[in-house]
């Protein structure tokens, strides 16, 4: 029996390598004239794939809190003649999120593609992380995917629609000191590939995306605790090198090339794909690497918490230097966060678990 058993595998995989290989060979998808929502899709990668997909002729809906960020990136977006709209929604709140669905159904008739990209990133020691670190990541990375996509599924299946959700590596690997983040996006990478699985003949395609780190400008709005400049320092230089980073720009054109060409998941960077692949090889040895990358990270505590933008001001002038190509990225991807005019409800949210902590 053990040989039918390695049989139906090798089948199953020799399936999977033409399916695979067809998505390839055959050309993208046409989204002219179609709806695309975006969450998150203000700043960095969601900016970034919102340009991406409004150059390819779709109609861009952007989703994000903030109304004055909505602005400033459907300005953006219409400079580079893409059809913009932002829509003001907090994905953590189920009112606001029920709210968005009635809008998007009552005045654009429903979407073709939605995007789910919102995301939070706060950085430190678990020890240093309160239950409502570990809530907003699940509400902003889970609930609100979950939540948006039920209600917009009707209508997708009815167009034949397309959801993409944008992970992360930490959804595949915890990685140490974002522990909040990788339990939300582990979840998240569950949710899109199990509504993959169970809409399988319905009309409407997922993908999921798992990238690794990538130059988007985020490390200036991430939130860091414990010990704030030092945490922002190991954070910065690894989504910063070269050597392990990619190109946002490069990311997004690969991410909604892909996704228009029927990928149904897609790990971005040679540094993620070594990790998965090494994980599913031998996930003892990968835990034994992070329990080692573990006890070199800081070790710092503190009630403080400091977003990228306050933490690299006291940092040295060597750090700045091997992090200006993310630096960069920051100023033109809609990063810096004085420009977002977000800063009031993080600081209040920071606020509140001082608070509780005191």
């Amino acid at each position: 029996m053990h040989w039918r058993s390695n049989a139906a595998a090798v089948g199953a995989a020799a399936a999977a390598g033409v399916v695979a290989a067809r998505s390839l060979a055959r050309g993208p998808e046409d989204v002219t004239g179609r709806t695309a929502l975006v969450t998150g899709g203000t700043r960095g990668l969601g900016l970034l794939i919102a340009r991406e997909l409004g150059r390819r002729g779709a109609r861009i809906l952007v989703v994000a809190r903030d109304t004055a960020e909505l602005d400033a990136a459907v300005t953006d977006l219409r400079g580079e003649g893409a059809e913009a709209f932002g829509l003001a929604c907090d994905l953590s709140r189920e009112s606001d999120t029920a709210a968005l669905a009635a809008r998007v159904h009552g005045e654009y008739s429903g979407v073709d593609i939605l995007v789910n990209n919102a995301g939070v990133i706060r950085v430190g020691p678990a020890a240093e992380m309160a239950d409502d670190d570990f809530a907003q990541a699940m509400d902003t990375m889970f609930w609100g995917p979950l939540r948006l996509t039920r209600a917009l599924l009707p209508g997708l299946q009815e167009r034949g629609g397309h959801v993409v959700t944008i992970t992360s590596i930490g959804g595949r690997i915890s990685v140490p000191h974002l522990l909040p983040y990788s339990c939300a996006k582990f979840a998240e990478v569950a949710l899109s590939r199990g509504l993959d699985a169970e809409n399988a003949g319905s009309g409407v395609r997922f993908t999921t995306v798992v990238p690794g780190l990538m130059r988007t400008g985020s490390h200036v709005g991430a939130e860091f605790t414990g010990s704030p400049r030092a945490e922002y320092g190991w954070f910065a230089l690894a989504a910063s090198l070269p050597v392990l980073s990619m190109d946002a720009e490069r990311a997004a054109r690969t991410i909604v090339s892909g996704a228009l060409r029927g990928r149904r998941h897609l790990v971005l960077t040679p540094a993620a794909r070594a990790a998965v692949i090494a994980d599913g090889i031998s996930p003892g040895l990968v835990q034994t690497a992070l329990r080692i990358q573990g006890r070199l990270l800081p070790r710092g505590r503190t009630d403080e918490v400091r977003t990228g933008g306050e933490a690299r001001q006291r940092t040295g002038a060597l750090l700045n230097a091997l992090t200006r190509l993310n630096d960069a990225a920051s100023r033109r991807f809609n990063q810096i966060p004085g420009r977002r005019g977000h800063g009031r409800v993080e600081d209040s949210g920071a606020r509140e678990r001082q608070e509780r902590k005191g």
